[in-house]
């Protein structure tokens, strides 16, 4: 992987990795929740023959700081502030799981920094039924902040229902990957998002699960690829 870069933003200094050559269009990648842009080591050497590729650790995670204040909408500000101070904006922002969530934020509260938008196995912003419970962290040296977790269990119950009405107004091209009913994410639920973005596609890849770029990154790849630099 490439090494690791910092960047202050506001209260918190954002490690960041990046790949392909500088003159490329930018994409950035929003891991899910406790793990950091390593995560992307499978496709980012693909995605950077198109584009110079920014793999984020946000707050909380990986080498990032940790400064035990989260939630949807910090990191989404955090990723705002990163695109800022790298004077990024548009970019094709793609984000898995939590990731993802935080990408849709960022693309329905600042469309001028969103030039194209891949959701992963979104958790679609309604309320988890049954509701989700904070589990014990696991023993050993922690992988990530535990109360970046307790953050996302608490939203992912209760919901700002600002953020379902807020799909509607996304203006960024987007494209919807599920994994299918392996997948813990209501793929019902995937569907009806994809409906409310109004220039949206679904790609399902049957199989994959919740990590469709690990478990399936050929199919990922090619969804992906295509969105991004369509045939004229």
């Amino acid at each position: 992987m490439s090494d690791v870069q910092k960047v202050q933003v506001g209260d918190v200094r954002l490690a960041y990795r990046c790949w392909g050559d500088a003159d490329a269009p930018p994409a950035v990648l929003l891991h899910c929740l406790g793990e950091d842009g390593e995560d992307w080591r499978g496709v980012v050497g693909q995605l950077a023959t198109t584009h110079r590729v920014y793999a984020l650790d946000l707050r909380g995670h990986g080498h990032s700081d940790w400064p035990g204040e989260y939630g949807f909408e910090r990191w989404r500000d955090d990723v705002a502030g990163f695109l800022q101070e790298l004077r990024l904006g548009p970019v094709a922002l793609i984000g898995h799981s939590v990731g993802a969530v935080v990408a849709l934020l960022l693309a329905t509260d600042h469309p001028e920094l969103v030039e194209r938008l891949v959701l992963e196995e979104a958790a679609p912003p309604l309320p988890a039924s049954p509701p989700q419970e904070i589990p014990d962290p696991p023993p050993g040296p922690p992988a990530f902040d535990w109360q970046a977790k307790v953050a996302v269990v608490a939203q992912r119950n209760a919901p700002d229902p600002v953020w379902w009405d807020g799909l509607a107004k996304i203006t960024a091209p987007t494209l919807v990957i599920a994994g299918g009913p392996t997948s813990h994410i209501p793929q019902q639920q995937l569907r009806d998002m994809a409906e409310r973005i109004p220039d949206c596609r679904l790609v399902t890849v049957e199989g994959a699960g919740h990590l469709v770029h690990e478990e399936r990154p050929l199919e990922y790849l090619d969804a992906v690829r295509t969105f991004l630099v369509p045939n004229p």
